[in-house]
């Protein structure tokens, strides 16, 4: 990097490409710039190392896909046992919150 705020890079870049980043290194925050760049690298590299997890929204539809309403209320009924389920596959008490949101309501679609 050179004194007066340049650096070079060794890839090629479209015109498009170095206005939207010369947009972002002047409108974002340098700190804010090295947060994002650092998450960036991190998910790139468990991506390429193939163990980056699947989205909440993944997890919450694999598990309630095709759940019926007799096996919601075994679930919630057995929801200890649930939880220590879902803790030992790593999934996180938010994640686990909102799959007993949606097994309830499947739940209560029965009595309707």
């Amino acid at each position: 990097m050179s004194k007066n705020g340049t650096f070079t890079i060794n890839r090629e870049f479209s015109e498009s490409e170095i206005k939207e980043i010369r947009s972002y290194l002047n409108e974002l925050p340098t700190k804010e710039i090295l947060i994002g760049l650092k998450f960036a690298k991190n998910r790139w590299v468990a991506k390429d190392a193939g163990v980056l997890k699947v989205g909440r929204k993944s997890i919450i539809q694999k598990e309630i896909h095709s759940v019926t309403s007799e096996q919601a209320t075994w679930r919630l009924k057995n929801w200890k046992m649930m939880i220590s389920n879902y803790r030992r596959r790593g999934y996180s008490y938010p994640t686990i919150s909102r799959i007993k949101k949606i097994l309830i309501q499947i739940s209560n679609e029965k009595s309707k």
